[in-house]
C-alpha cells in the first residue's frame, strides 16, 4: 500500500466512534428548535460536546431550519444530516450574537485572513481527528461574507491580479476591509487546522462565505458528494496531506472551486501532497443557478476583473509546494482553465491531471507558471516544476485571447512536462496586430493567463520552457486566427515522440502527432 493509499484508507476507517454503534443524540433533546428564528447554537455546541464526553458519539440533526453561529467540531462525533435538514449561519447584524473571534496569531504576513484565522466560521474544529459531517442537509451561508483583508505582506506588486489595477482604493476597501471590521463576523462556512481522518459527504452548501470548506494541515480528509454553490472559493486545501475529492459539484463564479495550495498559515512550510481530485465538475455561472439547475451566465467578470472563475487550481500560495497530485475524470463548464502555480518558492512534482472536458473556457485551458512573486520571509526561493504529465485534455469554446501557456523565467523555466492526446478548440479572431505583440515578463506579478494580455499565438504559447514532451496535439479555431497556432520564446529540448521538434512539424489544422 502506499503512502497515499494508507492516508485515504486511513480517513474512512477510522471515523467516529459514533458510528460504530453508540446511541445518537438528537440536536432537539439538547434544546433546538429548528425553527428558522430561535438561535440553536447552544444547543449543537451542548450535544457536541456530550458525545465527546462519552467518548465519542454522533449527533443528528433533524428536518427543520437551524439558525447558528460558530458551532464547534469535537474529536470522535459524527454529525448526520436528516433530509430536510438546513443549517443557516446566522447574521451579527440580525442576530443576537456573533461568530467565535478569530485567532490571536500576531503579524500574520504571508497569506490572507481568511486562510490565517479558522475559529471565525460556522463549523470549526482545530487539531479534532475523526470526525465527521454526512447526509443529505444544506448548509446555507445567508450570514457569512466573502470579504477579508488581503495578506499583511510588506511587497504590494503581486499580491492582487493585473486585472485589478483599475479598481479604486474604495472598491479594494469594499472586497478587503479593515481586520477589525471581521471581530463576530463569519466568512467560511466549514474550517478544520490540523488533526485528521476527516470525511463530509452527501450534503450541500450554498454561500460558503470567502471559503466554503478550508482544510489547513489536516491528514487523511475525504470530500465525497458535496454540491456547493458559492460566492467565493469552494473547497481549498492547504498543507493537507492524503486528501481525496470525489464527486463533487462545485460552483465559484468569483473564485477558484477546488484548490490546492501549501502556505504559510501553519507558521511553517509545509508540503500539499498525495492528493487525489476525481470525478468532480467545476463551473463559474452565476451564484445559485448551478443548484437551481438554470445554469446562468449573465455574470460577466469576477472581482478580479477577469472573466467567472470556478476552475481547479494548484496556486497560488505555494511556499511549501506539490507532491504526488492526481486530477482525473473533471469536467469544468463555463469556468477559467486548469492552473498549475508555482510563484512562492515551493517545488511543484508529480502532478498527473488526465480525462478532462472543458467546455465555454473563459481564460487559457491549460496555464502552468514558474513566478517570482516570493511572498514568503527573507530566503524565500523561486520554485521549480518536475513530472508534470497532462493528457487526454477536450476543451472546447476557448477564449480567442489565451492559448495553453507554458511560462517560466529565465533561469527558472516550467520543465519537465508532457502533453499527451489534447484537443483545444478557440473561438478565433486573432488579429495581425495580436500575432505582433510581445508580453512583458511580469515576473512577480499575481498568476492569472490574463497577466500576459492578449498572446501571439492562438493554441500553444511557451515561454522559458524545458524538457517539453508533445504527442497527440490537436489545436483548432472555429474562426480564422491571423495568428500562428504555437509560438515558443527561449525554450529548450521540445519533443515530439522523443523526437525534437526543430521543424515546426505543424499542419494547418494545428495537429501536432
Amino acid at each position: 500500500m502506499t503512502r497515499r493509499e494508507a492516508l485515504l484508507t486511513g480517513a474512512v476507517a477510522m471515523l467516529p466512534g459514533a458510528a460504530r454503534g453508540a446511541t445518537p443524540l438528537d440536536v432537539r433533546t439538547l434544546g433546538a428548535r429548528g425553527d428558522g428564528v430561535t438561535l440553536d447554537t447552544g444547543a449543537f455546541n451542548r450535544a457536541i460536546a456530550e458525545a465527546a464526553r462519552a467518548g465519542g458519539g454522533t449527533v443528528v440533526i433533524p428536518k427543520g431550519r437551524y439558525l447558528c453561529f460558530s458551532i464547534r467540531l469535537r474529536s470522535d462525533v459524527a454529525l448526520v444530516f436528516e433530509s430536510g435538514a438546513v443549517i443557516e449561519a446566522a447574521d451579527p447584524a440580525r442576530h443576537r450574537g456573533r461568530y467565535d473571534l478569530p485567532e490571536d496569531r500576531g503579524d500574520v504576513l504571508y497569506q490572507d485572513f481568511g486562510h490565517s484565522h479558522w475559529a471565525n466560521s460556522l463549523f470549526w474544529g482545530d487539531g479534532v481527528e475523526r470526525v465527521s459531517i454526512t447526509g443529505p442537509g444544506l448548509i446555507d451561508g445567508r450570514g457569512l461574507t466573502r470579504n477579508g483583508p488581503g495578506a499583511r505582506w510588506h511587497k504590494t506588486t503581486g499580491e492582487r491580479p493585473l486585472s485589478m489595477r483599475g479598481l479604486d482604493d474604495h472598491a479594494i476597501a469594499r472586497l478587503e476591509p479593515d481586520a477589525a471590521a471581521m471581530n463576530g463576523q463569519g466568512n467560511k462556512a466549514i474550517a478544520l487546522r490540523g488533526g485528521g481522518r476527516i470525511r463530509l459527504s452527501g450534503f450541500t452548501i450554498l454561500r460558503g462565505g470567502h471559503m466554503a470548506i478550508l482544510a489547513t494541515g489536516t491528514e487523511g480528509i475525504e470530500i465525497d458528494d458535496l454540491s456547493i454553490d458559492t460566492q467565493r472559493d469552494g473547497i481549498d486545501l492547504d498543507c493537507v496531506q492524503g486528501a481525496r475529492v470525489r464527486g463533487c459539484r462545485v460552483n465559484s463564479p468569483n473564485d477558484d472551486a477546488i484548490v490546492v495550495k501549501s502556505s504559510l498559515a501553519l507558521g511553517h512550510l509545509k508540503a500539499a501532497q498525495d492528493v487525489v481530485i476525481s470525478d468532480c465538475t467545476v463551473s463559474g455561472y452565476d451564484i445559485g443557478t448551478m443548484l437551481d439547475g438554470t445554469r446562468g451566465t449573465t455574470q460577466a467578470l469576477a472581482p478580479d476583473r477577469d472573466r467567472p472563475t470556478g476552475r481547479i487550481k494548484l496556486g497560488t500560495e505555494s511556499n511549501g509546494g506539490y507532491a504526488h497530485v492526481l486530477v482525473e475524470r473533471c469536467r469544468f463548464e463555463h469556468c477559467r482553465g486548469l492552473a498549475l502555480e508555482t510563484v512562492d518558492g515551493g517545488a511543484m512534482r508529480d502532478v498527473t491531471v488526465r480525462d478532462i472536458v472543458m467546455r465555454d473556457v473563459t481564460t487559457a485551458p491549460i496555464f502552468v507558471r514558474v513566478g517570482d512573486r516570493r511572498r514568503g520571509p527573507e530566503g524565500t526561493g523561486i520554485g521549480s516544476t518536475a513530472g508534470i504529465r497532462l493528457s487526454d485534455i477536450d476543451a472546447t469554446g476557448i477564449d480567442h485571447r489565451y492559448p495553453a501557456i507554458l511560462a517560466g523565467l529565465p533561469g527558472h523555466p516550467v520543465a519537465d512536462v508532457s502533453l499527451e492526446r489534447i484537443h483545444l478548440g478557440f473561438a478565433g479572431g486573432g488579429t495581425v496586430a495580436d500575432a505582433a505583440l510581445r508580453p512583458a515578463e511580469v515576473a512577480d506579478a499575481y498568476p492569472e493567463p490574463s497577466m500576459f494580455g492578449t498572446l501571439p499565438a492562438w493554441g500553444l504559447w511557451m515561454r522559458y520552457a524545458r524538457d517539453i514532451r508533445i504527442r497527440g496535439l490537436e489545436i483548432s479555431t472555429a474562426t480564422p486566427d491571423a495568428r500562428p497556432p504555437m509560438m515558443t520564446e527561449d525554450v529548450e529540448r521540445i519533443a515530439v515522440a522523443d523526437t525534437p521538434l526543430w521543424h515546426n512539424r505543424i499542419d494547418q489544422k494545428g495537429r501536432v502527432s
